[in-house]
């Protein structure tokens, strides 16, 4: 079994909540040989590099108020035999989580879980890639289009900005269901997009 990594004990030992989920999740995937490590503030769990590849992020742990979960970071991949992967939002790609409210449930699943981070082991090994939508992909709102067409500055800005930066704001833009609130927003974000900045810079 793999070592826990002490850098991430402090993050086990200030979880007022789940504390015993995410102990048992912790000893879970350290079972299955991976590297605990601490990203984004989180027990992130790699497969460690080898000949020409680097190291992968496999599974993360994470809480929220109803339930914590495991994230795999390329669940979209995995075949789902139990159908209990969950996409999170409509525009999250690549990654899947395993909710679970209780210490008991995770218990009882203590073997599909394993079997998923087995597999998520093996999509890494074979080099697999989710197929991210491109920018090119996600829909333009209108009134930023029109904004566009209106300004030859902003589209040369604006195109000249990171496919994730593009990506945010056009999800940003289209979010709103009424005109004038869509239309307010490109109008807030103009000045930052001409200044080659993304949406949370």
């Amino acid at each position: 079994m793999n070592r826990m990594n002490p850098k991430v004990d402090f993050y086990f030992s200030k979880a007022k909540k789940w504390k015993e989920e995410f102990e048992k999740l912790r000893m879970i995937i350290l079972d299955c040989g991976l590297t605990e490590e601490l990203k984004w503030g989180c027990p992130c769990y790699t497969f460690p590099a080898s000949a020409g590849r680097q190291e992968s992020n496999i599974v993360l742990i994470h809480g929220f108020k109803e339930y914590c979960a495991l994230l795999f970071f390329k669940g979209a991949l995995l075949q789902d035999a139990s159908g209990i992967l969950i996409q999170q939002t409509k525009n999250v790609q690549a990654a899947r989580q395993i909710r679970f409210t209780n210490v008991r449930e995770i218990v009882e699943m203590e073997p599909i879980v394993k079997a998923y981070i087995y597999e998520a082991i093996e999509v890494e090994k074979a080099g697999l890639k989710v197929n991210l939508k491109k920018t090119s992909e996600f829909k333009i709102s209108e009134e930023f289009q029109n904004k566009l067409d209106e300004i030859p500055a902003l589209k040369t800005a604006f195109d000249a900005l990171t496919p994730g930066r593009q990506r945010a704001y056009l999800f940003y833009f289209s979010q709103p269901k009424q005109s004038k609130t869509r239309e307010s927003r490109v109008e807030k974000c103009m000045q930052q997009i001409l200044n080659g900045k993304g949406l949370n810079d």
